[in-house]
C-alpha cells in the first residue's frame, strides 16, 4: 500500500521559492507506470495539474507555472520534490503530490483516480 506525504515550509513570501517534499513509502518511486505528480487547489477552486516525475526521472510541466518550477527526486530517500520560484501572492494552495497513472494528465485531475496523501497548505505572507 502506497502512502504519500507532503511536506513544506508552512508560509512563504512573494517573490520567494517554495520547495515542498513528497515522501513515499510503500513503493520505490522507480517503479515504472506510476507518474509522480504534483497538484494544486487555490482557496474556492479546483484542482490544478503542476507536473509529474516518471521512474526515469523524466519530467513534464504543464503550462501556467512551466517557466517557474522544476520537479526533482531523490531516490535514496523515496522522495520527489517541487519548487516553484517567484511566488506570487495569488500562489496560496493546498499542494498534492498524487501518484497518477498514464492517462490520467490528459484529465482534470480528480481525487478519484489515484493514491493521494493529505496535501500541504501553502500560504503566502503579505
Amino acid at each position: 500500500q502506497v502512502q504519500l506525504q507532503e511536506s513544506g515550509p508552512g508560509l512563504v513570501k512573494p517573490s520567494q521559492t517554495l520547495s515542498l517534499i513528497c515522501t513515499v513509502s510503500g513503493v520505490p518511486i522507480t517503479t515504472n507506470f506510476y507518474l509522480w505528480s504534483w497538484i494544486r487547489q487555490p482557496p474556492g477552486k479546483g484542482l490544478e495539474w503542476i507536473g509529474y516525475i516518471d521512474r526515469s526521472a523524466s519530467t513534464y510541466y504543464f503550462p501556467s507555472l512551466k517557466s517557474r518550477i522544476s520537479i526533482s527526486r531523490d531516490t535514496s530517500k523515496n522522495q520527489f520534490t517541487l519548487q516553484l520560484r517567484f511566488v506570487t501572492p495569488e500562489a496560496p494552495a493546498v499542494y498534492y503530490c498524487p501518484r497518477k497513472y498514464p492517462g490520467a494528465t490528459t484529465r482534470i485531475p480528480s481525487f478519484a483516480e489515484g493514491d493521494w496523501g493529505q496535501g500541504t497548505q501553502v500560504p503566502v505572507s503579505s
